[in-house]
């Protein structure tokens, strides 16, 4: 456990396992500790490394708006502060959105690329449907545990057991960020595209995604896939946008396979 500093700004990671280094950076006002269920299977093959992005869990809340792209450099003094110099990069969500800025702007420092659950933004990306938006936007003014409720319908799927669905917001209750870090993320998110770059990326990509994500449609997934070349795409059946609880197994089987047929050697 430690700290790096971007910017003037510190930002808090942690470590766990041994082998190859695997760069994980989380969603949307989520703290690292929501890497819970992939966390301890990742850990078992590969020494992963996750952080808190600016605004939320225990890095610090400077004022916002966030640009992807600073995120991404936060993500890079993460790996400077673990001495790793190369590394695969796992992100979900936001944070997928911030490790293709990553691969973008530090192709070198790049092995393979995971990108889960997440969009290239701009006019060429799926939005969401408009009620979905709306609750998005709205929970950072809402009572707490109504702003954690209020998605439940939009990310997760309708067969996925409700007490794995509980555990996870055991955990949201407990890293909840202010409503001002969760609107200068979204401003980052809201700001940023990267579909005119997207052929740039030459490294190894596996594209996943769920086919019931409501948040993030699942178009979102399949437009980056056939953008970036050579780039795999697993669609999750009865998987929302946090597929990783949805359907932990298939997606996790899928993420260490991709993984393994890529080595940073």
């Amino acid at each position: 456990m430690a700290f790096v500093e971007n910017e003037g700004v510190r930002i808090y990671w942690t470590e766990q396992g041994s082998g190859e280094p695997l760069l994980m950076i989380m969603g949307l006002g989520y703290s690292h500790d929501m890497w819970n269920r992939a966390a301890p299977v990742l850990a078992e093959r590969y020494r992963i490394i996750m952080f808190d992005n600016r605004g939320v869990g225990r890095s610090d809340v400077p004022p916002g708006p966030y640009p992807i792209a600073t995120m991404a450099a936060d993500a890079r003094a993460v790996l400077d502060g673990a001495g790793i110099d190369r590394a695969h990069v796992f992100g979900v969500s936001m944070g997928g959105m911030i490790a293709q800025e990553f691969a973008l702007n530090y192709p070198e420092r790049v092995g393979a690329l995971v990108l889960g659950c997440t969009t290239c933004g701009g006019p060429q990306a799926t939005p969401a449907a408009p009620d979905v938006l709306v609750a998005l936007l709205a929970r950072a003014t809402m009572p707490a545990e109504d702003a954690i409720r209020v998605m439940i319908p939009f990310i997760y799927d309708d067969a996925t057991p409700r007490e794995r669905i509980e555990e996870d917001l055991d955990i949201r209750r407990r890293v909840l960020p202010t409503a001002a870090a969760y609107l200068a993320q979204v401003q980052g998110i809201m700001a940023w595209e990267s579909y005119s770059r997207l052929s740039q990326i030459d490294r190894p990509t596996l594209v996943i995604h769920g086919e019931t994500d409501k948040l993030v449609p699942p178009e979102n997934g399949r437009l980056i896939a056939a953008t970036i070349p050579g780039a795999q795409l697993v669609m999750l059946p009865r998987a929302s946008h946090i597929y990783v609880t949805d359907q932990p197994e298939a997606s996790l089987d899928a993420t260490l396979a991709f993984l393994r047929d890529h080595p940073l050697t």
